[in-house]
């Protein structure tokens, strides 16, 4: 697309806002004032006056109150670290990891979207997040006011015995002995080691559809942006989430669908070779698994990988598959259900990249080959599944038009379909996907409603890029049935946030 057609596209969903010209009235953000080197400058005492005047700010007040500090001069990583440390602090993630506690597990993907945009957009998503956060708190008072707890400093392990007193709590579901060995790894150990401890651990089982191993991913990827500093309150909140079993006993003690596939997994780790990455790219190897992921269960998915690992076939062209089986799901169904099966691989995808151990990343791989038929089951439960296939992407001919991409978000608002159709021929044709993304990533500023569509959309948005060429396209055009559409109205608060600018 030419400069000139997506500044046509930016008036004509911006409209009669003029959110552009207000937005200026802060300055721009340049792609170098949201991306920090590791080692800056520590802000922790200036930290929590911010954080308190995010939590005792009013709602109705904070978004015009943040406007005003930010014009005299708040940074951007000043607010973000903020923002997460207050929904760590004030939003419990219980009775599930999710719901109001999407307040913490969105701000990683609200900074996503805030560096992948033009620097006059930059600070509407954190604006959006701030009031989403201030939603999530009064919901948080509403179920009883929870509130993160000192640590219990006399019970903290020392260094010697941390990872054995966290391995062994996390095994028995013990979220008071796991908080203080959390704190103590925090404390004594770097990033990668304490990354690698909770890796293990935070995929192991299907409850909260996703979220632990969501929240491990997005809370790291955040403290890598903010300083590692303010890992404690954060890692302390994760592991507390990733102990969630609630409404049912301890699993530790009891036989649960939940686990199962994880515990299956966990044995399958010893038939593995030792050579386990394979170097045959293969796409009919990813069909393969696309068509198996398609109707078997949990063990038959991880089973299934097992066997592709044995036959030498490289683990992108099984990624390739885990992802197309995600995106066919959204293809089938469209709802909560079937975005986390996206997210959900999105987040054990960088596990898997981030993790050191060897079998910790195998175990990521088999997880996400059985959570997708779990995620496939919930989704039935919720209705029909339609008869597609990502595969049949392209089986039809379809035209490209001479402005497709505009065309493909306004036909999305009535026909899916036909809208990943034409997504796909365009790509195909060497349509440029970046102009994709960047029309994509403005309607979620102007149409998304809440934190799914700023979730989506940085993971489906970002990950498309991970796949070969075969599978890029499909990948990227099965989104458009979650993705929001230009004939949407564009919700209040970008309103709100253009007269809070002004």
């Amino acid at each position: 697309m030419s400069k000139l057609q997506r500044r046509q596209f930016l008036v004509s969903t911006a409209g009669s806002l003029g959110l552009s010209h207000v937005l200026s009235g802060l300055g721009p953000l340049s792609a170098a004032d949201v991306k920090f080197e590791p080692g800056i400058a520590r802000f922790s005492n200036e930290i929590e006056p911010l954080v308190e005047f995010l939590e005792k700010t009013p709602r109705d007040r904070l978004m015009e109150e943040t406007a005003r500090r930010v014009k005299d001069g708040l940074s951007y990583r000043h607010l973000l670290t903020a923002l997460l440390l207050a929904g760590v602090r004030n939003v419990q993630p219980r009775p599930s990891v999710g719901f109001k506690f999407h307040a913490v597990l969105v701000v990683n993907s609200a900074h996503l979207a805030s560096i992948s945009c033009a620097d006059e957009d930059r600070w509407l998503p954190i604006f959006w997040a701030i009031d989403n956060f201030k939603s999530s708190q009064q919901r948080d008072v509403q179920e009883g006011n929870w509130t993160l707890a000192a640590v219990k400093e006399r019970e903290v392990p020392p260094a010697h015995l941390a990872s054995k007193q966290f391995g062994s709590s996390l095994d028995k579901w013990d979220v008071e002995a796991a908080d203080v060995a959390t704190t103590s790894l925090v404390r004594n150990f770097g990033a990668q080691r304490v990354f690698d401890e909770l890796a293990h651990y935070a995929a192991r089982d299907f409850r909260s559809i996703g979220h632990k191993v969501i929240y491990l991913s997005n809370a790291f990827r955040t403290l890598q942006t903010i300083g590692w500093e303010y890992a404690e309150p954060v890692m302390r909140s994760l592991v507390y989430a990733m102990l969630n079993h609630h409404g049912s006993p301890n699993p530790a003690t009891s036989d649960q669908v939940a686990d199962r596939p994880g515990r299956v997994n966990r044995k399958l780790l010893s038939s593995l070779p030792e050579n386990w990455h394979g170097e045959k790219l293969d796409d009919s190897a990813s069909i393969d698994l696309v068509d198996t992921l398609r109707e078997c269960t949990p063990e038959e998915g991880s089973e299934k990988v097992v066997s592709l690992v044995k036959d030498g076939i490289a683990i992108q062209s099984i990624w390739n598959g885990i992802y197309a089986g995600a995106g066919e799901l959204m293809m089938r169904q469209r709802g909560i259900v079937a975005l986390h099966s996206v997210t959900t691989t999105n987040a054990i995808r960088h596990a898997f990249q981030n993790a050191s151990d060897a079998k910790t990343r195998q175990y990521l791989l088999l997880q996400n080959a059985s959570f997708l038929p779990m995620f496939r089951e919930a989704a039935r439960a919720r209705g029909p599944l339609a008869d597609r296939q990502i595969t049949a992407l392209g089986k039809v001919d379809t035209p490209v038009s001479k402005t497709p991409v505009e065309d493909v978000f306004q036909l999305m608002g009535k026909d899916r379909v036909g809208a990943a159709e034409q997504l796909y021929a365009y790509l195909e044709s060497d349509g440029d996907p970046q102009s994709v993304v960047d029309h994509a990533r403005r309607l979620v500023f102007l149409k998304g409603n809440d934190s799914h569509d700023y979730k989506f959309s940085s993971a489906a948005l970002e990950d498309y890029r991970g796949l070969t060429s075969q599978w890029r396209s499909r990948f990227l055009a099965a989104s458009v049935f979650q993705l929001r559409s230009a004939t949407e109205p564009t919700r209040p608060i970008v309103q709100r946030i253009n007269n809070a600018f002004s």
